[in-house]
């Protein structure tokens, strides 16, 4: 009797481990869309700390990219700068270590998604 019984128990957990409702099973099927890079949330940060003092006025005395017109308007040179190695001509943040893979990639991600402000 305590076979049938367990045997009983163990089947009836291993059916109800498979019973989900369809709406959550279809959710759970689809990807998530991931968010988008902004100007706001992710580059301007980045901007803030590793181009500053020099590009961020009133105390910089390069070409301000302290908005992001100015800062969407030059991505493309940025980000050929950037990418450059220490010594090479035009590499930035110039006298500073080159920025990291992943922080270049923002850059990158945020242009490949619109170049969204916020």
């Amino acid at each position: 009797m305590k076979k049938i019984v367990l045997s009983a128990l163990v089947l009836t957990t291993l059916a109800m481990q498979f019973c989900t409702s369809s709406k959550k099973s279809q959710a759970s099927a689809a990807p998530a869309k991931p968010k988008s890079l902004t100007y706001e949330a992710n580059v301007q940060p980045i901007m803030a700390v590793s181009c500053a003092p020099c590009h961020m006025p009133p105390q910089g005395n390069k070409k301000p990219y302290n908005t992001y017109a100015a800062v969407k308007a030059d991505i493309d040179d940025i980000l050929v700068r950037i990418q450059k190695n220490p010594g090479e001509k035009g590499f930035m943040p110039a006298r500073h270590p080159k920025l990291s893979d992943s922080t270049i990639n923002v850059f990158k991600q945020w242009q490949t998604d619109g170049l969204l402000e916020k």
